[in-house]
């Protein structure tokens, strides 16, 4: 297990869901960026501020594993951390698990593969402070 693994509460809005009432499949992904967003912007590194230096982040590969459905309102927890970092990729993986009291069940499990890119989107070398943040949000326990 990484050395960081970021925790993320959001409830499922009823645009979430879709006509049988359950989360539609692709809000998984937003989810995801939920928990990706969030955990860089723990970590002291917004999207905002590299984007600002020009450096971008464009999913090249997203999957999802779906256990169970979510439906309108559940609590949910978005775990999110760096499973990998290459020289211009990084790997994200997320549990997804629904709040019930004291409990957690897991709903979802996925991965997002980030390729790091110029303005014009061309592919460039991760940034050092990004790769130093990634190696130790990784670093085992």
């Amino acid at each position: 297990m990484p050395a960081f693994v970021h925790e993320q509460q959001i409830r499922v809005r009823y645009a979430d869901t879709d006509q049988y009432g359950v989360v539609y499949y692709a809000n998984y992904l937003v989810y995801f960026e939920v928990g990706r967003t969030e955990f860089m912007r723990s970590r002291g590194q917004t999207y905002r501020s590299l984007e600002e230096s020009g450096v971008y982040l464009a999913v090249t590969e997203a999957t999802c594993r779906y256990r169970a459905p979510l439906q309108y309102d559940d609590q949910v927890l978005v775990l999110t951390w760096i499973s990998d970092i290459g020289k211009t990729r990084m790997t994200f993986e997320y549990g997804i698990h629904r709040l019930e009291g004291d409990e957690r069940r897991q709903v979802a499990e996925g991965f997002t593969t980030l390729a790091c890119i110029t303005g014009n989107g061309k592919p460039r070398r991760i940034p050092d402070g990004l790769r130093a943040l990634a190696a130790e949000a990784m670093e085992s326990s």
